[in-house]
């Protein structure tokens, strides 16, 4: 007989118990696996932003706007080489639970500057033409199942009324932080709220440089322009600019880590106390393998084994089952994130949770059994 099928027979020996007890492992490893996956995306989105574009905002909190007379002096700041700005729409679509991100953008100098916004140049020429034109992400179009020259309309929220905008062009992100948007005009606003005091102003600038490496100048020669005005900025560059979008929630990373080494850490107490419990009750076999001639370091490893192959199953159905409902439902928070997938390094890094778990589930049971003395152990036989 292998060793292999004497931890067959041991884990079929409470097959109940060794069921629930893999069962509780792979829900641990799915709810860390899900979490991990929130953080992964987040910083995924983040590090791909642009190099080359520096974002600059109220100094006092992104909701702020920033008067549209700044544009100007801006465009003449040594190093940069391009301009546009953008505004939060806000607009619900049908109800609440369909929400994407809607950006009001100065078309003519937005997809310019930003290249990753992949539309056909015909789709992009009906969209720079039309007023009330649309362009939305491909995912979008196929979540909602629009076409083009269709009506789409948004109800605002911040920008009152209902708003009918004609789908002109379908992109394709060419960044993950552009899966999912819905880009309208600007001017479209300006236009429709003449007298509107918001109109004065602009959500953000985005501004393009020439060498990444003057950034940290650029940024600190924008913000001393403005430094004691009613309405001061804040630039920095566009990878800190999205990560800004994380914090509004606060230190998410940190909570969500937490939350998930909680997890773990909970279900690691279970399945000690399940190895715990099994080791306790073979002491017999213990004993009679002891006598047949099987080594401490042999009947240490029996032990190890056997919580290694609970923790391996549970980590392959917690890792599929996550697997499974990503490729089922799209969990991109509506459009807020790109859809999410499980990274190679939550992979890696739920492995090493699963060694751990197998290592510290198993070594006190196993080290009882291997130094267990024969004599006692057929004592327990008695």
């Amino acid at each position: 007989m292998t060793l292999a099928t004497l931890v067959g027979v041991n884990l079929r020996r409470r097959l109940r118990r060794t069921l629930l007890t893999v069962l509780g492992v792979a829900v641990a490893f799915f709810l860390f696996v899900m979490l991990r996956s929130v953080i992964t995306t987040l910083n995924a989105s983040a590090e791909m932003s642009s190099a080359t574009r520096l974002v600059a905002r109220n100094q006092i909190g992104i909701v702020f706007p920033l008067p549209i007379s700044y544009g100007n002096r801006l465009r003449a700041v040594e190093g940069v080489t391009a301009l546009t700005w953008a505004n939060w729409f806000g607009g619900l679509y049908v109800d609440e639970r369909n929400f994407f991100p809607q950006l009001a953008i100065d078309a003519e100098s937005y997809l310019p500057l930003h290249p990753e916004v992949q539309v056909d140049a015909a789709q992009r020429q009906a969209f720079l033409a039309d007023r009330t034109g649309a362009l939305a992400a491909r995912s979008l179009v196929e979540r909602f199942g629009w076409r083009l020259g269709q009506t789409v309309t948004l109800r605002g929220t911040i920008f009152e009324g209902e708003h009918r905008f004609t789908l002109r062009g379908v992109f394709e992100p060419g960044s993950p932080g552009f899966d999912g948007v819905f880009f309208l005009h600007w001017k479209y606003l300006q236009e429709r709220y003449r007298d509107a005091e918001y109109l004065q102003n602009v959500g953000w600038y985005i501004l393009g440089i020439r060498n990444p490496a003057d950034a940290p100048r650029i940024a600190r020669a924008i913000d001393a322009l403005y430094e004691n005005s009613a309405a001061a900025t804040r630039t920095e560059t566009e990878q800190a600019f999205q990560h800004s979008f994380i914090t509004m929630y606060g230190n998410v990373s940190l909570y969500l880590n937490l939350i998930g080494m909680a997890v773990v850490f909970a279900i690691l107490l279970v399945a000690a106390n399940t190895m715990a419990m099994s080791a306790r009750e073979r002491f017999a076999e213990i004993a009679v393998l002891k006598t047949l001639g099987f080594g401490d370091g042999t009947v240490l490893a029996l032990v190890l084994a056997e919580a290694g192959a609970i923790a391996v199953a549970g980590l392959l159905l917690g890792l599929g089952g996550a697997g499974l409902l990503f490729n089922l439902r799209d969990l991109s928070f509506g459009g807020m994130i790109p859809g999410m997938s499980v990274a190679g390094e939550t992979v890696a890094l739920a492995a090493g949770i699963a060694l751990l778990l197998a290592l510290v589930s198993g070594a006190v049971p196993a080290w009882q059994s291997a130094r267990l003395q024969v004599v006692q152990a057929l004592r327990h036989v008695a």
